[in-house]
């Protein structure tokens, strides 16, 4: 969708402290202050499945050598993370890739919106880092069973496949290695709570990004990716 203004998913957001003890604001405020001494080559951004990758041993493995920062926080949604990245969370640092992953939490928007707020972000980081690549990375399947969230997502990564590659230094990666069996289920092993990936879902997922941010990187040395 051009016409930002008119779609939700693609307007800056802060996220509504339902509890109130004030955490996503913290969250937020920590980033900044913890990147002033940094100085990360790729950077994370998103929702839950982003935070959680931190906690694994995977992120120490592959992305941790790569010097990454983790700027995820579960329930994000597009507004969100656009809020976060226009209320300074990239101002201290300069890194080469900038990883891209929420939608999944954008319930009430259409596959449509969802995509228009992701391409907002893009858009975003490209204006504040301009020396930085964006990988978008595609929306998992969700629930045991086929369910409409699930073909939403899929719509998404359908719309980003295209919308994504025609934006300037910008790239798409469905990840997902197949969680979905051939009978339309899920697995608890990879998905504990068929949302969120167990540490072998990470597993499974995780060496087709890595390869590709170590290409992107490699092209930035002057290597051919």
């Amino acid at each position: 969708m051009s016409d930002g203004d008119k779609n939700p998913a693609s307007v800056a957001a802060p996220a509504e402290d339902l509890q109130g003890d004030g955490r996503w604001m913290s969250l937020h405020h920590r980033f900044i202050a913890d990147s002033k001494d940094k100085e990360p080559e790729v950077v994370f951004v998103g929702d839950s499945l982003v935070q959680l990758l931190h906690q694994c041993e995977v992120w120490r493995e592959l992305f941790s050598p790569l010097h990454a920062l983790n700027f995820g926080i579960g329930g994000d949604a597009t507004q969100h993370v656009l809020w976060r990245l226009q209320a300074g969370e990239l101002r201290h640092i300069r890194p080469k890739i900038v990883v891209v992953w929420v939608g999944t939490n954008n319930h009430g928007h259409t596959a449509e919106q969802v995509t228009g707020g992701i391409e907002a972000i893009v858009r975003l980081v490209r204006e504040q880092q301009p020396q930085a690549q964006v990988v978008v990375l595609g929306l998992l399947p969700r629930g045991k069973s086929p369910n409409p969230l699930r073909e939403k997502n899929r719509r998404v990564n359908e719309l980003l496949s295209q919308k994504v590659p025609l934006l300037p230094g910008a790239f798409f990666l469905d990840a997902d290695p197949g969680f979905v069996h051939s009978d339309g289920t899920i697995s608890h092993h990879d998905m504990y709570d068929y949302l969120h990936l167990t540490r072998h879902g990470y597993g499974r997922l995780c060496p087709g990004l890595h390869r590709l941010l170590r290409s992107l990187l490699q092209g930035q040395e002057g290597h051919d990716p």
